[in-house]
Parts: C-alpha cells; sequence; structure tokens
C-alpha cells in the first residue's frame, strides 16, 4: 500500500474532508482517530485505526502495518477558550502525541509530513500584514502548542531529514458540497455553525463575544477559507513533498476579513432567516483580527481557492446542517 497517507484525525471536520480530497487525488488515506472529538461515521474514504497518539506502541504498529508515504496531521485539542483555563492539557495532548507521531514516523522512515498549524501562532498582531514571516506571538496555549510542533518539524528535519508542510490557515468554514462529510462538534464553538443551530432553533441564540472591539462594528474580524479549497492545499502540499522540494510554511487564507457582525448579516441573505442574538464578554485568548496577508501558497503551491466567499461557505454550511447527518 506505497499510496498511503496517514490521517491523524481523519473522523474530525477538517480531517475528514482531506480524506475524501485524498481518495479523490488517487491516495489511500489511513484514518487514526481516538474519537474524543471526531465521528466514526465521517470514516468514509479508506481504513479506520481507532487509536490514541498518546500511544507509542500503537502509532508504530500502524505504521509498520501499512507503510505510509506520508503523514497529514490534524489531530488537536482546538478550543481557545479551554486552553487559557487548562493550558497543561494542550501542551500534554498537543505536544505530547504530536511528538510521539513525529518520532514514530521519523522511525518508520516516513519521511514526509504535512502539519496542520493555525493563525493563532502570531496572536494579536493588529495593524500587521500576517505573512509566513510575521513574528509569532500567540496568546493562548492552543497557539503555543502548534507553534511548538512547528519548532519540532525543524529540529527533526536538521536531526534526521523528516521534511514537512505547515500550513497555517486562518477560519475555517463550510463543508463538502456533497454534504458526505461537514463540520459538527460537540461541543460547538465555530461561529457559523453556532449561528445555523440558532436560526434553526438548535439553540435560544447566537452569543456575539465582544462588541466594544477596535474594529468598524466592534466585534472581531476573521479571514474565512473554505474547507474543500483548504484541503486542496493540503494535497497539493503533499505532492510539494513528493516531487523531493524543501519543507515549507504556507498562510491558507483568502486575504479579506469579515467581522462576526458581516458573517450574521450574510447568512441572512442565503437562508432567509433571522439570526438570534445575544450579546456577551470578550473571551479570554480572543484576537481582534486575524487576515491573512500572504500569497504564498498560491504562487508557489498553485493553490486557487474556488468556494472560499462566504455566502458559498454559509450556502454549503446550511445545506450540510439541513440533510439530518447533525441529528445522528
Amino acid at each position: 500500500m506505497s499510496d498511503c497517507v496517514l490521517v491523524t484525525g481523519g473522523a474530525g471536520y477538517i480531517g475528514s474532508h482531506a480524506c475524501k480530497a485524498l481518495k479523490q487525488a488517487g491516495f489511500e488515506p489511513v484514518t487514526f482517530d481516538n474519537i474524543s472529538t471526531g465521528w466514526e461515521d465521517a470514516v468514509k474514504f479508506g481504513p479506520f485505526e481507532k487509536g490514541d497518539l498518546m500511544d507509542r506502541e500503537h502509532l508504530d504498529k500502524v505504521f509498520a502495518k501499512y507503510k505510509p508515504i506520508a503523514v497529514m496531521h490534524f489531530a488537536a485539542l482546538s478550543q481557545v477558550g479551554e486552553s487559557m483555563q487548562v493550558p497543561g492539557k494542550y501542551w500534554r495532548e498537543n505536544v505530547g502525541g504530536a511528538l510521539n507521531l513525529i518520532e514514530a514516523a521519523n522511525d518508520a522512515g516516513c519521511k514526509n509530513f504535512v502539519f496542520s498549524s493555525t493563525c493563532a501562532t502570531y496572536g494579536d498582531q493588529d495593524n500587521v500584514v500576517l505573512d509566513e514571516n510575521s513574528a509569532q506571538l500567540p496568546i493562548n496555549a492552543y497557539g503555543a502548542s502548534k507553534r511548538a510542533i512547528e519548532d519540532m518539524l525543524r529540529d527533526f528535519q536538521a536531526s534526521h531529514g523528516l521534511r514537512h508542510v505547515i500550513f497555517r490557515y486562518f477560519n475555517v468554514a463550510g463543508a463538502d458540497p456533497d454534504a458526505e462529510v461537514g463540520e459538527f462538534h460537540q461541543p460547538e464553538t465555530h461561529l457559523i455553525p453556532l449561528m445555523l443551530d440558532a436560526i434553526e432553533g438548535r439553540r435560544p441564540a447566537l452569543t456575539v463575544f465582544g462588541t466594544d472591539y477596535d474594529t468598524p462594528d466592534g466585534t472581531c474580524i476573521r479571514d474565512y477559507v473554505h474547507v474543500c479549497d483548504l484541503v486542496d492545499a493540503h494535497v497539493l502540499g503533499l505532492n510539494w513533498l513528493l516531487g523531493d522540494k524543501e519543507s515549507r510554511v504556507f498562510n491558507l487564507g483568502t486575504g479579506s476579513g469579515f467581522s462576526v457582525r458581516e458573517v450574521v448579516d450574510y447568512s441572512r441573505s442565503v437562508t432567509n432567516r433571522e439570526v438570534p442574538i445575544v450579546e456577551g464578554d470578550r473571551r479570554p485568548g480572543d484576537c481582534t483580527r486575524l487576515v491573512s496577508g500572504s500569497t504564498r501558497a498560491e504562487k508557489e503551491l498553485g493553490w486557487t481557492p474556488t468556494r472560499s466567499n462566504l455566502s458559498t461557505m454559509i450556502a454549503d454550511a446550511w445545506r450540510w446542517h439541513q440533510t439530518g447527518h447533525y441529528d445522528k
């Protein structure tokens, strides 16, 4: 099975979309997931190995069994607020799990590693164009744990030749246009599914956390990228490594930012429904504005986002919400 790619977190939101993209590109995605935040019925595109990254022995068996040509690492704790309250959990599981995975891959001779990082490594740098050379100044344990994993990958490249592509992405949204997989977290923390929940009456209202930020309407501004565009970039990153190119870091964003209130306004036009809203306090660790200023992925990988406009992202997410998958 020389075309296998080990996908950690393949039962989760982004990982399941990545597995579909890999399958369509001719690879065999092998999902490794402990199902703590993912869903087993999202594993539809290749073999499934239920396991935890903290279990090194199990990882070694999986590498020996499938002999993957690459790792695509999505599995992580990712709630910013929680990371501010229990930072040890994020350092232990995100960093410790990644170290086990990196060492297992290296020992198995699997030298191609695609890593799901985050713009949260940049921290809160208002009025700064964020590109791959921007200072990494995370303000929460989630961002700090991802930065630490990036550092580990560089160290293993220097010592053992483990080549990597790191993707720092901004806010991921939308769903598979075919509605085979979509976004569902428990608990849900992402703006668009929370907003759609409120529209459908699954929750009383959408809470807008912070209305006093230094932005035109007082709410946070984020750069949204469609999950399908995002995973297309991961396949391009994998092929970059398989083509014997150098390790590289890429931002994945559109360069356009939208405030929370603007997202709500777009949802009204897409769904023809009103969004019940309540205003809340700022959440610890939330940045004012996070928008990509990089075109490196487009220039070097040939990445061309096709679905990363807000109307399409909301429409695809809305279609997924209405399939009934959510209630399984």
